[in-house]
């Protein structure tokens, strides 16, 4: 298991929790373990976040690995110009 921690404004799509555990070795993993548990993160997930694994962000690598001591971080993307 992965302990995930999610952004303060992703919490209320994952009934308030600030840490989420999941089943994953990839990020993919991670990102597809959260919408089964929490269905509510998928358009948030699907709109662009950011996950950071063990301080490094992780922009489209799906299959970079995690283990289950890393720290995985998700955030919601930023935007701007």
């Amino acid at each position: 298991m992965v302990d995930v921690v999610l952004w303060g404004s992703l919490r209320p799509f994952a009934d308030g929790q600030e840490i989420v555990s999941v089943e994953a070795a990839t990020v993919g993993d991670v990102l597809a373990g959260l919408v089964a548990a929490h269905p509510g993160l998928k358009p948030q997930i699907d709109a662009g976040v950011s996950v950071a694994v063990d301080g490094r962000i992780i922009s489209s690598a799906l299959g970079e690995p995690v283990r289950p001591d890393s720290e995985v971080v998700l955030m919601q993307r930023l935007k701007g110009g």
